[in-house]
């Protein structure tokens, strides 16, 4: 019996040992650089979880530590005296200006990125300072009561995570905005526990296409999320509500006006926060003296009606119990307007998609009472049109009919209202968009692409602007010890061999190395020069994406080779990074 005792030849052993089983793997599961991005995705998912708790978390105890009380923010509001009601906001926004005011010496020197720039315009790169900056001067707006939701601190608290692991691992810019959408979809999973709406919210809103290259990861992030959220928290369900149906199809011509209604109140609604913009961006006060005023109207407001305090929860699940009265609603509505038009308006930190569910919620459950107390066949339910009505406004808002209708629908779990909540929000969508044709993000977004040399992620769509560059590889002397070696370090199917000069010679696929792995004394011979495949497919820098394209149709590769017009290897373009170029090369436009 033949002992080997030489070291040399032991190690090849047992790299050969382990390319049989890395050989065994590619060919039986076959791991492409998509399932691998899933499992990124999923990632992700858990940790923009974790923020947007985190966040939440230090939100209820800055709330805490300011009011002296565990509650809820309308009824800490109700259990405060007329003074520290009226200061409360202020003082939260004068401490919110602070931060942000302090914070400018941190971030000094950074940009101001947030998700939606990153991932709609730039390269995935969102800043960690400024973002922890903005988050934190959040917790005081809405710890203090501001009418303004928590949703877009956690959204971006998850982008930054995910934007942090994405250049950790260095991912291609194409990569790392995917990365950065599947962070946006996790956060919005994690606010609201609606892992579908939250893959739609960025794939409607933000990407601008539902093309599986894209909402594949996202909707693993966005249930990875959702299913974290439920383990920590055992919430499975955000408004806990009757079971609503559709009591007869009579009542479907009041929805459709429900729809009109809030197709037209949403523009205006939208209209008032810009306005209120402009005027506290008139008065040139410094930030920090707007969002204390801010915070003063909504005090003042809160006074006589704590209920616009907050993003509107808690009022909403009462509505939709049927535990508030229409006329005490209709002066919550009027007052809740103002003081959202007031925190958005002196810039306070913070999101209206939740004030924009609680205007859809008032204005259909007023509209429904009304039909109700004149013809009760035509809206039997005034809580359903309350439902309906949160599906209607969002979907106007946001011009993402689709996200409103499976987000109400997983917030509420109620599956018998879909007919009249999709007609509604249909209705509203189409009339909305006729009388104004920004939605809630366009303008921020359509003003930071004009902003940005060049519009968009992308110049000339050519395949230099999307390779990477030094690929791993060899040279056409190696040995068979070294090319096991990088198989084994890296996760390539394909190494590139070169001569001195950089000039592409071909490649060693993992694949041409399978007859030599039970052969030792053969592989110790081989030489790369000896397997490499010199008709490997390359691609041209200047090439465009629909040429590399067809390349790829053409071989079975996840990359190929970027050789110029001397023979020079320059990088490498990824088949993953080639296909979400297309998919955002047919996004829609910003102002759409």
């Amino acid at each position: 019996m033949n002992v080997v005792t030489d070291p040399a030849k032991l190690l090849l052993e047992r790299m050969l040992r382990l390319l049989r089983w890395r050989v065994w793997i590619q060919e039986k599961l076959q791991p492409t650089e998509w399932q691998v991005t899933l499992l990124w995705a999923g990632l992700v998912g858990f940790l923009g979880a974790l923020s947007s708790l985190v966040f939440s978390g230090l939100a209820e105890g800055v709330h805490q530590l300011l009011t002296g009380s565990n509650a809820g923010v309308v009824e800490s509001m109700k259990q405060l005296p007329w003074w520290a009601v009226l200061v409360l906001p202020a003082a939260g926004g004068l401490l919110a200006g602070l931060v942000l005011m302090l914070g400018k010496h941190l971030t000094r020197g950074e940009s101001s990125t947030d998700y939606m720039e990153a991932i709609l315009i730039g390269s995935g790169n969102v800043p960690i300072r400024s973002s922890l900056v903005k988050s934190a001067a959040a917790l005081f707006s809405i710890g203090s009561g501001g009418s303004i939701g928590r949703e877009g601190p956690m959204v971006q608290l998850a982008a930054v995570m995910a934007s942090f692991l994405g250049r950790w691992r260095q991912f291609t810019p194409p990569q790392l905005r995917l990365l950065v959408a599947c962070g946006a979809a996790a956060g919005i999973a994690s606010a609201y526990n609606a892992p579908i709406a939250g893959s739609f919210f960025v794939a409607e809103i933000i990407l601008g296409t539902i093309a599986m290259e894209s909402l594949g990861p996202l909707a693993v992030s966005a249930v990875a999320a959702a299913l974290t959220v439920r383990v920590l928290t055992s919430e499975a369900q955000l408004y806990k509500v009757p079971e609503f149906k559709l009591n007869s199809p009579l009542e479907m011509p009041a929805y459709i006006a429900l729809g009109v209604i809030a197709g037209v109140l949403a523009p205006w609604f939208l209209r008032s926060l810009k306005r209120s913009e402009g005027l506290f961006v008139a008065t040139k006060f410094p930030l920090t003296v707007r969002l204390m005023l801010g915070g003063l109207v909504v005090g003042a407001l809160a006074i006589q009606v704590p209920e616009v305090c907050g993003n509107g929860y808690s009022v909403v699940v009462n509505i939709l119990n049927g535990r508030v009265l229409w006329t005490t609603l209709f002066v919550i509505v009027v007052c809740k307007w103002l003081a959202t038009a007031a925190s958005f308006g002196s810039g306070a930190p913070g999101g209206v998609f939740t004030p924009s569910l609680f205007m859809g919620a008032s204005a259909g459950y007023l509209f429904g009472f009304a039909i109700n107390s004149v013809w009760p066949g035509g809206a039997g339910d005034p809580r359903a049109f309350a439902l309906v009505g949160m599906g209607a406004f969002l979907s106007a808002v946001s011009h993402a009919p689709v996200m409103a209708v499976i987000m109400l629908f997983e917030m509420t779990l109620s599956y018998d209202i879909i007919l009249p909540l999709m007609l509604c929000s249909v209705v509203a969508y189409y009339t909305a968009k006729g009388l104004e044709g920004r939605s809630l993000y366009s303008e921020a977004l359509k003003k930071k692409a004009a902003e940005t040399p060049g519009g968009s992620a992308f110049g000339l769509g050519q395949v230099a602007e999307l390779m990477k560059r030094k690929p791993p590889t060899l040279p056409r002397g190696a040995h068979f010890a070294e090319i096991a070696r990088m198989f084994l370090s890296m996760r390539v199917n394909n190494l590139y061999v070169t001569d001195t000069e950089d000039r592409f010679l071909g490649a060693v696929s993992l694949h041409d190395i399978k007859p030599y792995l039970g052969e030792p004394e053969l592989a110790e011979l081989v030489i790369a020069s000896d397997i490499l495949r010199e008709d490997f497919p390359r691609v041209a820098p200047d090439a465009t994406l629909s040429e590399a394209l067809g390349r790829f149709l053409n071989f079975e590769a996840e990359r190929l080779p970027v050789v110029n017009g001397e023979g020079k290897l320059l990088g490498s373009l990824a088949k993953g990074d080639l296909l979400l170029a297309l998919v955002e090369m047919r996004k829609k436009p910003v102002a759409a």
